[in-house]
């Protein structure tokens, strides 16, 4: 599975981005997605997870009510609607995919497929 991520740009504190991830393979649809994220100086973080489906959905704290995960499977694309961005979001942000496991997971190690990062810089 090879993933782009694109939609990453500098925007204001309180406005909205919409990050896009295209995957090309045949096991998209059957494998969980997330979205995680890394700020300099920092290590990765969990963003976002969904499932298989696109049924089940779960956050980071940091980013409840104001982030929402998508995925088209008839299209093999992953989405990351961003409202509401505060500086602290800012990072680089990367769309990961499992080796065919149905549900999402919070750990960087149990995706298997990187895309290459999109960066997301949110000015106060």
């Amino acid at each position: 599975v090879q993933l782009q991520a694109s939609g990453g740009g500098l925007v204001q504190t309180g406005g909205s981005l919409r990050l896009s991830c295209a995957a090309a393979g045949r096991t998209f649809s059957s494998s969980a997605m997330g979205w995680f994220r890394q700020a300099p100086g920092k290590e990765r973080e969990f963003v976002a997870g969904i499932n298989r489906s696109g049924i089940r959905t779960d956050y980071a704290d940091s980013v409840k009510g104001r982030f929402t995960i998508s995925r088209d499977n008839a299209k093999n694309m992953l989405y990351l609607q961003m409202n509401s961005l505060k500086p602290e979001d800012t990072a680089v942000y990367y769309c990961a995919s499992t080796n065919g496991l149905s549900n999402y997971y919070y750990q960087s190690e149990m995706y298997r497929y990187w895309g290459q990062g999109t960066q997301v810089t949110v000015s106060s």
